[in-house]
């Protein structure tokens, strides 16, 4: 029996390599809506959280309530940008198909929890033709942004596991917070937002370098 027979996978920067997309687009928006540069490491960092909690910790000198048109105006030029303008890829990180469909055939139930609006993964996910792996996914706007675990928790009573039984897989603090709070296990990979040392904070059962690593720690820790 597999001791976590379901696996739970960020989108961003864990199977699709999408961050400079959205590091470019959020630096967009935030000039084109308000007239303010922000840092790559500042749009990096917020990576993973849903958008309109990701404006607010970009530009702390907002409030919500009173700056909604503002706050609306910088959200809807990064989608403007990010869909139709960026001509920066986001193609699936390399080997990441074969290893879903690896995983798949060996009969573990795969998830997705995402910052992602509901939108968006999905032109992703028709783009990459990858809806036949997933059993279930959650996205910000329709749960509680990471690092809250709603989204975790409603994955595992919709598909009946316990967090137990869980993995969450993940390449940004905000992940390895929202297996924390749901206790749940986790592991991290590198490639995407934050390193092996910013992961290693939230005791992930591992760092991967690359997610197709994932097979192979999985098939030794059975």
């Amino acid at each position: 029996m597999k001791q976590f027979p379901l696996l739970v996978f960020d989108w961003d920067g864990t199977l699709v390599d999408s961050i400079e997309r959205i590091v470019t687009s959020l630096q967009f928006a935030s000039k084109q809506a308000i007239s303010i540069d922000i840092s790559e490491s500042r749009a990096r960092d917020v990576i993973g959280l849903g958008l309109m909690e990701a404006i607010l910790k970009l530009h702390p000198e907002f409030n919500e309530a009173a700056h909604k048109a503002e706050l609306d105006n910088i959200a809807d030029a990064y989608r403007q940008h990010y869909l139709y303008q960026n001509p920066v890829p986001a193609p699936l990180f390399p080997g990441v198909e074969e290893l879903l469909g690896e995983l798949q055939g060996q009969g573990y139930t795969l998830a997705v929890s995402t910052g992602k609006s509901r939108s968006g993964l999905q032109r992703s996910i028709d783009e990459h033709r990858m809806a036949g792996y997933f059993s279930t996914t959650r996205c910000a706007g329709e749960n509680r942004s990471k690092p809250h675990p709603e989204m975790l928790h409603e994955i595992i009573d919709e598909l009946n596991f316990s967090a137990s039984q869980a993995l969450m897989i993940g390449d940004s603090e905000h992940d390895m917070k929202m297996a924390n709070n749901a206790n749940m296990q986790c592991i991290g990979v590198t490639h995407g937002v934050h390193d092996a040392e910013t992961l290693g904070k939230y005791n992930p059962l591992i760092c991967l370098d690359n997610i197709t690593e994932l097979s192979d720690y999985l098939s030794h820790n059975p």
